[in-house]
């Protein structure tokens, strides 16, 4: 006996038929889908009226090159061989991507939220302006631990409370992932970009000028360090020397007073006045070497700095991003429209199941 095989396909007929069917439906609900539609519209409009408008403050630098001359190299190789240290190769850790994520790191960005600036004829921390802006201190009254909270300009960042690190990682989070971006736009061209976003204009323009100074200043004290310290013991040695030299000049001095009409049988009484003579020789030769060797180390410190070349400052107005009102009766409208539509689907569909 033959038995007939269910066919579960379907058909191109019959699914033009169900569409046909759903499409009808949905027609018939039209009114629903209006009204959803224009209520939609009605709220996107509203929206549009309470969302402020996104500032963007850019700023543009670009990172000096350096490279080690032929008359500097050689000079700096002369006074390595003399044991001398005096830098100008170092301080590569912060270039290209890593200077990007100096930027980005969070304890640049809080050094910089505790900057000082004058807002409203007040001197506060740029954290303390972030926090007025996004009326945070109204949400804290009836919480004790964070009413009295205080981010002081140029505070000490090792001193904070536990509290405080909490509310200075959420500022650090907010501000990394929506409200700051570095990168470069053209990976051709060796100029990078910083842009800071945020609902307060002057906040935006603030912040950007603080982080790159902030940066700029850590990034040279970290390159020129090396540079610095063997600069100073250079010139401590520069000046004992020198000191030491005028000491053997001055006894050469008493030594020949000592000697003078001194018969010259008594060649004895003249060794002091020989060996302070060879004393002066030998600190002038040294003293001389120090100076070059100075000399060559006020260089290098020279040739760490400036390392950021501010290309583009922000200027204000600063550029602004608005929520259109065409915008939010267009994307309210359809939302809203899109949503009745899978609502009425679902509400259909478990009708037929039950």
């Amino acid at each position: 006996m033959n038995e007939e095989i269910p066919n579960d396909e379907i058909s191109l007929k019959e699914l033009i038929e169900k569409g046909k069917e759903w499409f009808n439906y949905l027609l018939s609900q039209w009114k629903i889908i209006v009204i959803a539609g224009i209520i939609g519209a009605a709220l996107g409009l509203t929206y549009s009226f309470t969302k402020k408008p996104i500032y963007t403050a850019s700023l543009s630098f670009a990172l000096e090159d350096e490279k080690s001359g032929g008359g500097l190299g050689g000079a700096l190789g002369l006074a390595s061989s003399f044991g001398f240290d005096i830098g100008g190769g170092g301080g590569s850790i912060f270039t290209g991507s890593n200077l990007t994520e100096l930027f980005k790191s969070r304890s640049m960005v809080e050094q910089t939220l505790l900057t000082h600036v004058v807002y409203k004829n007040k001197t506060i921390s740029l954290a303390e302006m972030y926090i007025q802006e996004n009326k945070w201190r109204e949400n804290w009254d009836n919480k004790p631990q964070f009413k009295a909270l205080q981010f002081l300009p140029n505070a000490n960042r090792k001193s904070f409370t536990r509290v405080q690190d909490s509310i200075m990682g959420v500022m650090y989070d907010n501000l990394s992932k929506t409200g700051l971006s570095v990168g470069q736009k053209d990976k051709k061209i060796a100029i990078t970009t910083i842009d800071v976003n945020s609902t307060n204009e002057l906040f935006a323009k603030y912040f950007i000028e603080a982080l790159v100074k902030e940066v700029s200043d850590f990034y040279i004290d970290t390159k020129s360090k090396k540079a610095r310290e063997n600069m100073a013991i250079l010139q401590k040695q520069t000046d004992s020397v020198r000191g030491a030299l005028n000491g053997a000049i001055t006894g050469v001095a008493v030594a020949n007073d000592n000697t003078f009409m001194l018969n010259p049988a008594l060649n004895v009484r003249r060794a002091p006045s020989a060996r302070r003579q060879v004393d002066v020789q030998a600190n002038t030769a040294i003293l001389t070497e120090l100076v070059k060797q100075n000399e060559m180390a006020k260089v290098a410190l020279r040739k760490e700095t400036p390392l950021i070349q501010i290309i583009d400052h922000p200027i204000l107005p600063l550029p602004k991003q608005k929520f259109g009102k065409a915008k939010g009766i267009l994307i309210g409208g359809i939302f809203a429209g899109f949503l009745i539509v899978l609502v009425l689907i679902v509400r259909r569909i478990l009708k037929q199941l039950t």
